[in-house]
């Protein structure tokens, strides 16, 4: 990263004579600070490695306010922290006042005596100073206040975005993507972009996702990076890049991601990295919220005794998840599961040792569906299973292997308590049986109920009750 006019103090000074230079060269040792001659305007660095410089000091041999209202054009087109200091080697007291109208911060007349000028050039680097810290705490409380929105961001899929958006805006850079994770939820992966153009997003959100895959431990805290693993998944994509200020978000909990910027031409200095490290922070404060928010709603979906979900879970997820079925044409079942004469375990052994096969019962289910399916404790000994993308003639398939593992397996709830278990399951299919979850919930339960009259321990399918 290039230093900023922070890290290298200058003065750099227009035209002076050698009396002039060598005064200023000493009062620069003094204060610290480097001296740079230039010959004029033209050769004046607009952008410059060594960053900007404090003061710039414009010698004339009379008061010529046309050369001063250039050089004053000149450094606002820069920046506005560089102070303007004009010397001149001839001019009366109305001529001074013109100078100071014309835009300068200060003006002496030759010869300058080398305490004067001392304290002058003191004075003016002062005054920089302070309107740099000034503007500083200005720029961070609006930079602040552009984060509040942050606070109410409670989802990721929203969250990450929006601190690209307010790190884009308090770095001046309008190029920049996120790309982010939660590791308990499958494939959550996501990525977003700003500053491109159409037909060049699908190919970059493909190299990032999949061909280039980005390992977020590879990044901590903020950084410049002129190189590395993004830089390659991104010119795999055809995309040009320079620098990268790249900030690592999350990784301790579920959720993890990085946001990324484009330097757009200009090399990132320690303002930049400032600005970026407030919004970060900001960021990272919302990611913990919505982490405890993720956690706290899961924990009130989350039945106590077994940590399975509960039925008001499972009446959000199917409801969601039959407009799901209904936009892309895909087939969705429900199991009703209910466990046989299980009110003799409960009379025999006591509800600790009742609650305790439940839980067990409810990892041997788990293991039998798949990751994306939904097991959830509907109340009591009953039990429901979403099946995403599922048929019903694979539905019954699926509920009669869970039937013969039930059935099989021996549950050694204690060192001297071995029960065998069995299950009576009914299986109902969006769009085949309907598509209102209530209906659909309601068939389930009396092929369930079917399979009780029938003898317990088997499946029925909702076309036996429909």
């Amino acid at each position: 990263m290039k230093e900023s006019s922070q890290d290298i103090k200058r003065i750099i000074s227009l035209g002076a004579g050698d009396d002039l230079a060598e005064s200023l060269g000493a009062v620069a040792a003094e204060m610290g600070r480097e001296l740079a001659l230039s010959e004029g305007l033209s050769e004046f660095p607009r952008e410059s490695a060594a960053g900007i410089p404090d003061i710039l000091v414009l010698a004339l041999a009379d008061a010529d306010t046309a050369s001063v209202q250039e050089a004053t054009e000149c450094l606002s087109g820069i920046s506005q922290d560089i102070r303007l200091l004009v010397v001149l080697e001839a001019a009366t007291p109305a001529e001074v006042n013109e100078v100071f109208g014309a835009g300068a911060d200060d003006c002496l007349r030759a010869p300058v005596d080398r305490a004067l000028l001392q304290r002058t050039v003191a004075r003016l680097i002062a005054d920089r100073e302070n309107s740099a810290r000034s503007l500083f705490l200005h720029e961070t409380i609006r930079i602040m206040e552009d984060c509040r929105p942050l606070a109410y961001c409670l989802e990721p899929g929203q969250l990450y975005p929006l601190t690209l958006d307010l790190l884009l805006r308090a770095t001046n850079r309008t190029r920049g993507f996120t790309l982010f994770k939660r590791e308990n939820v499958p494939q959550s992966d996501a990525v977003a972009l700003r500053g491109f153009e159409g037909g060049d997003t699908s190919l970059i959100c493909r190299t990032l996702l999949g061909d280039k895959a980005i390992d977020f431990e590879d990044f901590e805290g903020l950084a410049v990076l002129d190189r590395g693993a993004l830089h390659d998944a991104l010119r795999a994509a055809d995309v040009e890049v320079r620098t990268l200020l790249v900030v690592s978000m999350g990784g301790e909990g579920n959720d993890s991601g990085i946001v990324a910027l484009f330097d757009d031409g200009r090399p990132f200095v320690a303002q930049d990295v400032e600005r970026a490290d407030i919004v970060t922070r900001h960021g990272i404060a919302a990611l913990e919220n919505s982490e405890t928010y993720a956690l706290a709603k899961e924990r009130a979906f989350v039945d106590d005794v077994t940590q399975a979900y509960n039925a008001g879970y499972l009446l959000k997820t199917f409801e969601n998840e039959i407009q799901r079925s209904e936009r892309y044409g895909s087939p969705l079942s429900i199991l009703f599961l209910d466990l046989d004469h299980f009110k003799e375990v409960n009379d025999e052994y006591g509800h600790l040792v009742g609650s305790e096969a439940l839980r067990r019962l409810c990892r041997v289910l788990e293991q039998c569906v798949r990751q994306v399916d939904t097991l959830a404790r509907y109340g009591g000994d009953e039990f429901s299973i979403l099946l995403v993308d599922t048929d019903h003639e694979t539905a019954l398939e699926v509920a009669e292997r869970i039937r013969r593992r039930i059935e099989t397996y021996v549950f050694e709830v204690d060192r001297d308590i071995r029960l065998a278990l069995t299950l009576s399951i009914g299986v109902a299919t969006c769009p085949a049986h309907g598509v209102v979850r209530d209906r659909l919930l309601d068939l389930a339960d009396k092929a369930m109920y079917r399979a009780k009259s029938e003898g317990r321990n088997r499946v029925c399918s909702a076309n036996d009750v429909a």
